[in-house]
């Protein structure tokens, strides 16, 4: 009987070793790997003058399915601080054709990838930047996914954080 489970165990212990082995020989998703990713999405995103205006800030959560091919196939939103948010993500999303890389087994892959928007604060903040922010966030309207998510299959990718520039508010006399 203690042979059966050293044995069993053996098997148990080869079998992890070879699944983690997979785990790290498994490459980035995306051609050029993690940092071109990043690079690419942070430099291309055209944040609108909108957003700029309204000074928004939040997050995009956004899952988006990709073919063999690499062609970005489907796209939801799951969650958005404010709906501002998500077009410039989907603007940037279609620019990804043909950069996605799946595994030659597999036919197509979801993907979940987050966007978090944040405005580079002025050296001096006024009470004029204080009363912009706060209306923002005030009146700003989500996008929530309500619905069950199956995420068996899908791939987590690292966040992108966008900073842009505002313009200095100047106060009417």
């Amino acid at each position: 009987m203690k042979k059966i489970k050293k044995s069993l165990l053996s098997v148990i212990f080869i079998l992890l070793s070879f699944y983690g082995i997979a785990q790290r020989k498994s490459p980035f998703p995306f051609r050029g790997g993690k940092e071109h990713m990043m690079e690419f999405l942070k430099d291309s995103l055209v944040v609108s003058p909108q957003i700029i205006q309204e000074r928004a800030t939040g997050t995009v959560v956004f899952k988006f399915t990709s073919d063999q091919l690499g062609n970005v196939t489907k796209m939801v939103v799951y969650y958005a601080d404010d709906a501002a948010l998500v077009q410039p993500v989907i603007d940037i999303m279609k620019k990804t054709n043909r950069k996605w890389v799946l595994p030659d087994d597999v036919k197509v892959n979801d993907f979940l990838i987050t966007f978090s928007f944040n405005f580079n604060p002025p050296a001096t903040v006024t009470r004029d930047i204080q009363k912009s922010v706060y209306n923002y966030v005030s009146k700003r309207t989500p996008i929530i996914f309500n619905n069950q998510a199956i995420l068996d299959l899908t791939t987590l990718l690292p966040t992108i954080v966008i900073n842009y520039d505002i313009p200095p508010v100047v106060s009417k006399p």
